[in-house]
């Protein structure tokens, strides 16, 4: 089995990009300096800050991320390290923060980081710790979302996958990579981002009209009582008046 003998940690070099996403591998390489009580220098040959711990060689190329391969390159060329024991940390867009992942070969899924490297060293088959950092929102660019600085939590949970995949360092180191990435793949804790829950909108309740009441029924006219006839006495009475009147005897 062979053993690493190099771990390159990807990042861009200055102040201004220390803190961002696209610097996740220069995170993992300086907490394992410290770790193991490597001092870092900046080697203007190699173009990179380097700390050796016994056979081991701990880099991070000080050209951006896109000329990451020269300094791996040249000190994998001068040491006679193949490819199959160089370990390179970075950054990964596909999974969420908090996970870590380890592989051998693939590829290079738009990382200009990782294509320098397999470009100048003609393979594929170098060993890669992908720390997830999260896809960018809808609409963003991925070049943009890598260069600025994650929020706490984010930050806290890829801290988290950094610290998970340190303590399987000595195993790696021994050769049994296969099983630090089984141990690894089960322990991940990554954090789901969930799009903001919309509270529903709560409408004012709506003034009740008062109904229109029904017209009333209007009572029902009872027929005009007809006159009472008239009696007999009364009428003749009425015709000898008239005749009375005209004139006229019998």
């Amino acid at each position: 089995m062979s053993s690493i003998r190099i771990i390159v940690g990807l990042g861009n070099p200055g102040k201004e990009y220390e803190r961002t996403r696209h610097n996740a591998g220069f995170w993992f390489v300086e907490r394992l300096g410290l770790a193991r009580g490597v001092a870092f220098k900046k080697d203007n040959h190699y173009q990179a800050l380097v700390g050796k711990d016994g056979p081991l060689w701990l880099v991070m190329p000080q050209t951006f991320m896109n000329a990451s391969g020269r300094a791996v390159q040249m000190l994998t060329g001068f040491f006679k390290i193949p490819a199959e024991e160089i370990l390179v940390v970075h950054d990964e867009l596909d999974f969420a923060p908090g996970t870590a992942r380890l592989k051998q070969g693939g590829g290079i899924a738009g990382h200009n980081g990782l294509r320098d490297i397999s470009q100048r060293l003609g393979s594929h088959d170098y060993w890669r710790l992908r720390i997830g950092v999260g896809r960018p929102p809808a609409g963003r660019d991925g070049a943009d979302y890598v260069l600025e600085k994650p929020p706490a939590e984010e930050r806290e949970a890829i801290e988290g996958a950094i610290a998970r995949a340190l303590e399987l360092v000595p195993q790696m180191l021994e050769g049994d990579l296969q099983g630090a990435m089984q141990k690894l793949h089960t322990q991940d804790k990554p954090v789901d981002k969930k799009p903001e829950e919309k509270k529903p909108e709560v409408k004012k309740a709506e003034e009740k009209k008062p109904e229109p009441k029904a017209p009333e029924a209007k009572k029902a006219q009872k027929p005009p009582t007809p006159p009472p006839a008239a009696k007999e006495e009364d009428t003749g009475l009425l015709k000898g008046l008239l005749k009375g009147l005209t004139g006229k005897k019998k």
